[in-house]
C-alpha cells in the first residue's frame, strides 16, 4: 500500500529559542536522514501548514526557525517544550556539502535567509580541515533582528565572519552596511575557482550574486535557495511552478546557472 504524502506525523518540541520578538528556532524530535536546505510542512489542525527550511540537524533533532507572520505561525508560537506539532518531510534537495569540500567558500546570508544555510555554516565550523578558506557574510536590518547571535562567536573560531546591520542604534558592536559592501573585501585567493551560496530576500540574492561575478566568481560555482511561492511540497499544487520546474521538488536549492533562469 503506498504511502500517502498527504498525512504528517506527529514531533514532540524539546526545545524553544528565542532569537527577536517574532523568530523563534523549534526544535523537534526527528530521527531520519535530513540536509541543510530541506524544508518540512509544519502544520496544526483548523489552522493549516506552512513550509519552513531546517536550520539545524542534531542527534535525533531538527531545528525548525521560524518567523510569526500569520495564521499558522501564530499558532506555531503557542506552543512550548513539551507539546507537539505535525511534520511532513524533509523535502527539497538541500545544500550537498560536496559542492564547498577542498575549495575556498564563502556564504553570503540576508536576515531569515541565515537559517537554511545555517547547517552548512554548522558542518564547515566543525570541519574547516575540509575547506581551503571560509567566510561568512551576515547581513541584518538591525542588531534586535540578528538571528543565532550566540553562534557567531563560535564561528569566528574557524572561519572569518562578517556581521553587518543596515542601521545601529549605537549600542552593540558590528559592522555598519549592505552585505554587497563587503564582496570586494572577501579575503578569497582565488575567486576564479571559489564557491559561494547565497541566500536571502529575491533583491538582495541578485544584487549579491551580480557582485559575485563582477568580483570573479563563476555562474557554475554559485548556489542559491528559492522559496517563494512553496506550499504543498510534494509538486501537486503548483503554486511553486516556474516554467517546468517545481521549486519544491526541483529545489529550494539550485547553481545559480539554473537558478538565475528561473524568473517568477
Amino acid at each position: 500500500m503506498s504511502k500517502n504524502e498527504y498525512i504528517p506525523f506527529a514531533s514532540e518540541i524539546t526545545e524553544v529559542i528565542k532569537h527577536t520578538d517574532i523568530e523563534y528556532t523549534f526544535r523537534m524530535k526527528y530521527e531520519g536522514e535530513v540536509k541543510p536546505g530541506q524544508f518540512f510542512e509544519v502544520s496544526i489542525p483548523k489552522y493549516g501548514e506552512a513550509p519552513i527550511s531546517v536550520s539545524g540537524i542534531g542527534d535525533g533533532t531538527v531545528d525548525l526557525t521560524i518567523r510569526r507572520v500569520g495564521r499558522v505561525t501564530d499558532e506555531v508560537f503557542e506552543h512550548y517544550a513539551g507539546d507537539r506539532l505535525f511534520l511532513r518531510g524533509p523535502y527539497g534537495n538541500g545544500f550537498d556539502v560536496e559542492n564547498y569540500r577542498d575549495r575556498e567558500l564563502v556564504v553570503i546570508a540576508g536576515g531569515t535567509g541565515l537559517s537554511p544555510v545555517r547547517g552548512v555554516v554548522e558542518y564547515f565550523s566543525e570541519h574547516p580541515e575540509e575547506v581551503k578558506g571560509m567566510t561568512l557574510v551576515a547581513g541584518f536590518k538591525s542588531p534586535k533582528d540578528i538571528l543565532f547571535l550566540e553562534d557567531f562567536a563560535r564561528w569566528k573560531k574557524s572561519m572569518e565572519v562578517i556581521l553587518t546591520v543596515d542601521c545601529s542604534d549605537g549600542d552593540f558592536s558590528c559592522q555598519i552596511g549592505l552585505v554587497t559592501e563587503y564582496i570586494p573585501k572577501l579575503p578569497v585567493k582565488d575567486k576564479g575557482e571559489a564557491v559561494a551560496v547565497v541566500v536571502g530576500p529575491p533583491a538582495m540574492m541578485h544584487f549579491t550574486t551580480k557582485g559575485l561575478l563582477e568580483a570573479g566568481f563563476k555562474e557554475e560555482n554559485i548556489w542559491i535557495s528559492h522559496e517563494r511561492k512553496m506550499c504543498c511540497g510534494i509538486g501537486k499544487c503548483g503554486h511553486c511552478k516556474i516554467d517546468d520546474t517545481y521549486v519544491c521538488l526541483d529545489g529550494p536549492v539550485f547553481n545559480f546557472t539554473k537558478g538565475s533562469r528561473l524568473i517568477d
